[in-house]
């Protein structure tokens, strides 16, 4: 059976992340060592707090370099909340700070027009057909937090919007390469959904 690393560089809900991806029947495993990133069949890079402090992290645990080698590996990455925008190339937040550079574009503060953080459940709209989103439901919501939404400049990139002050892309993805802005291991039956999908799409890869 394939196995999912959690990638733990000190800011994340790495243990509920786990503990969705148990609950739906996929091995999963917090893993701090880049040195093992090459021993699981999918990674998930998960993120609470601030971008600029999160690449700080990964920088000096050598795991900036790690994801982005897995990536070219072809095998699957899942980023999620914060973990999804750091795929992109840079964030305002607390000034410019330079991300993966993964995903072209950037990360942009939620306009003044609504509470800021956006906080609760909202409509996912899927773009496209992707085997991330299979099984879902339209109308289905979904559990966000987060203060800063992304802006890919490609927008093949998109597969999922939704709004809050205005549309933003809640979720992006292309070959091997995934984010959410959600928090799936926080959003229900359906969060469940996405994750066994991502299970599956691991198994199938491995």
């Amino acid at each position: 059976m394939a196995k999912v690393g959690v990638i733990d560089y000190g800011m994340g809900n790495l243990r509920s992340v786990e503990k969705g991806l148990e609950k739906v029947g996929v091995r999963a495993e917090i893993c701090s060592d880049p040195g093992r990133f090459d021993s699981y069949d999918g990674l998930v890079l998960p993120g609470v707090g601030a971008f600029g402090d999160a690449m700080e992290n990964l920088r000096q645990r050598g795991i900036d370099k790690a994801v982005m080698d897995y990536v070219g590996t072809g095998r699957q990455l899942l980023g999620i909340c914060l973990g999804m925008q750091i795929l992109l190339e840079y964030s305002e937040e607390h000034g410019r700070s330079e991300g993966l550079g993964i995903v072209p574009g950037g990360c942009l503060r939620l306009p003044g027009v609504v509470k800021v953080p956006h906080m609760g459940w909202n409509v996912l709209e899927p773009v496209g057909d992707v085997p991330l989103f299979e099984g879902l439901n339209p109308g289905d919501r979904f559990y966000f937090v987060h203060s800063f939404y992304c802006a890919p400049t490609d927008d093949s990139w998109v597969i999922g919007t939704t709004d809050y002050g205005l549309q933003f892309a809640c979720a992006v993805g292309r070959d091997n390469v995934w984010g959410l802005q959600f928090h799936p291991e926080k959003s229900s039956l359906r969060g469940l959904e996405i994750l066994s999908n991502f299970g599956k799409m691991v198994e199938a890869a491995a």
